[in-house]
């Protein structure tokens, strides 16, 4: 083991002074540091009994150090509102919002910020759904969720979240609950133009907007769309927000959430639609076609379902509507074509397949690998013969 000496060179200490007490000490037995450290402490009673700037040094130390501790424990002392959340932001406009007819409940948030949804957008099924922004404080979001599904409505959930909140007035926020309850707060110190609007089943919400017509103009799109699904009407909102001129900055993302009217007993089931553009350009226009995307692959997830239960016609029925959608989808049409030589319409089916071949060679090697998992009936021998002339 090294001794003292040699440490304090490796760390090249520079002190004359502390070299030559350290090399002192080295030579000092057990008793003598023992006595040394009585004459020191005696010393220093002396000197504090007699000096008054010494008093003076020795207080101002004690403070100095007590004023460094509490500001290194501070955050974890107060109240996790307080501070915590200091320096996220999501400067935006969003919707919450209850579809009368399915009883789903959505999200929906546009900014210029990156990937505004990690923060701002939070929903649970059969309890409610939360929207929170401006200077963000995101406990809203799992802290608002927890309360409302333990009873407390979305109104009296919000109010008690800003009450305890020393931020409160640079937050705001939405949140709305599985019985229809809509509360939304703005603080008094939110960026102009700033405010939000409460109706029934919903409210919209935003800071830091162009000018004062883009609250006015999101309640208008979503009153005028109620025959829309509930994430296509969130669409609208988006649009006429930024007809009208938006968030003062500009665009970069989006996300909308929509959860079920029912508490779900498996959490990958909780979500019906997560969707999310984090940087782009146009966000409100990437995000509409994630969403036509997300309805046609709905359509693909219901026609494997049907070959699962070796329900060709409804296979056929779903796949073609995802097709429908984007026939320019390789994936689509190639699951189409299966469904088509499934039901015995195999020269359609061989038209797609010309089709699909010529974009990618390698779905012609995957439908060699469907017969052994009983996907399709043919043989490869089969399969050679109805493909000889592609």
């Amino acid at each position: 083991m090294k001794n003292t000496l040699e440490m304090s060179k490796e760390k090249n200490v520079k002190s004359v002074e502390m070299k030559f007490w350290l090399e002192k000490s080295i030579m000092l037995t057990q008793d003598q540091i023992l006595a040394t450290k009585t004459i020191i402490m005696k010393k220093i009673y002396n000197l504090f009994k007699k000096s008054t700037n010494f008093k003076m040094l020795l207080i101002f130390g004690l403070i100095k150090k007590l004023i460094v501790g509490l500001i290194l424990i501070l955050p974890y002392l107060s109240n996790s509102q307080t501070n915590a959340y200091k320096d996220k932001f999501a400067h935006t406009y969003s919707i919450v919002a209850m579809d009368e007819k399915t009883g789903e409940m959505a999200v929906g948030v546009q900014s210029h910020w990156f990937s505004v949804g990690t923060l701002v957008s939070w929903g649970k099924s059969g309890v409610g759904v939360v929207a929170t922004q401006s200077f963000v404080n995101p406990s809203y979001g799992p802290m608002g969720l927890k309360m409302m599904e333990n009873g407390m409505s979305a109104k009296n959930t919000l109010n008690k979240l800003t009450n305890e909140d020393e931020g409160r007035d640079y937050r705001q926020a939405a949140m709305l609950d599985i019985n229809g309850s809509v509360g939304a707060f703005t603080g008094k110190s939110c960026i102009e133009s700033a405010g939000h609007y409460v109706g029934k089943n919903f409210s919209v919400q935003a800071n830091m907007m162009l000018n004062d017509d883009v609250i006015p103009s999101m309640k208008k799109a979503f009153l005028e769309n109620a025959h829309l699904p509930l994430a296509e009407r969130i669409i609208t909102v988006f649009e006429a927000a930024e007809k009208v001129g938006g968030d003062v900055r500009g665009k970069q993302s989006a996300a909308i959430i929509v959860v079920g009217n029912k508490k779900t007993e498996n959490v990958w089931e909780d979500k019906k639609i997560d969707l999310r553009v984090d940087d782009s350009d146009d966000p409100v226009k990437e995000i509409k076609r994630l969403l036509k995307v997300h309805r046609a692959y709905e359509h693909m997830n219901k026609g494997d379902v049907a070959i699962e239960e070796n329900n060709t016609e409804k296979a056929l029925i779903e796949y073609s509507k995802a097709q429908s959608l984007f026939p320019e989808n390789h994936e689509m049409s190639f699951w189409k074509a299966i469904a088509l030589l499934n039901n015995g319409e195999k020269e359609k089916a061989k038209d797609i397949f010309k089709f699909v071949f010529q974009k990618n060679i390698n779905w012609k090697k995957l439908i060699y690998r469907l017969p052994k998992s009983g996907i399709i009936s043919m043989s490869k021998e089969e399969l050679d013969l109805y493909f000889s002339d592609i």
